[in-house]
């Protein structure tokens, strides 16, 4: 019988460790830092767009990398408005919502977005139109979102994940 018992409580034990080692958590409030994997153009998308943003640097949690550098993330374009006449500014919002590890495993982000504004020229527009009319038509300047502008993701909730 002890035989018995000895065997089932090492099994139990070798269970247990092998699960400890096979997954880490990603907690809750983990900075990722991400940057744009193309020039974004508030006049060339639309609302509800989907945009890529890559893993910087590697994400290290008991000594595993838990999500690799170069990992994609995606975000989803809020507003897009180009700039127009009578000085205003274009606008871009970007909220990046989760990425996919290379296993399949998705990670969720909280109050991750990006906001790109143009320069608002109105003040310059409306008073210059006063003396030479024509220079209502000043535009404002546009909202890009250069290749490679870093963003700060913040991990949603505690994400369990299995590792190599």
């Amino acid at each position: 019988m002890k035989k018995f018992f000895l065997f089932f409580t090492c099994l139990a034990m070798t269970v247990t460790l092998a699960h400890s080692q096979s997954s880490v958590t990603i907690k809750a409030g983990t900075i990722v830092p991400l940057q744009s994997v193309k020039q974004i153009k508030a006049a060339d998308v639309n609302e509800g767009e989907i945009v890529d943003f890559r893993v910087i640097s590697d994400i290290i949690i008991d000594k595993h990398i838990a999500i690799p550098r170069g990992t994609i993330a995606k975000g989803v374009v809020n507003e897009a408005k180009k700039s127009s006449l009578a000085g205003t500014k274009g606008r871009l919002v970007i909220n990046v919502n989760n990425l996919i590890l290379p296993s399949g495993e998705q990670v969720f982000f909280s109050n991750t977005t990006a906001r790109i504004y143009g320069k608002n020229r109105t003040p310059l527009a409306v008073i210059t139109s006063l003396f030479l009319w024509p220079c209502i038509f000043i535009p404002g300047t546009k909202a890009v979102m250069p290749e490679g502008y870093e963003i700060h993701a913040i991990v949603a909730a505690n994400t369990e994940i299995g590792i190599d």
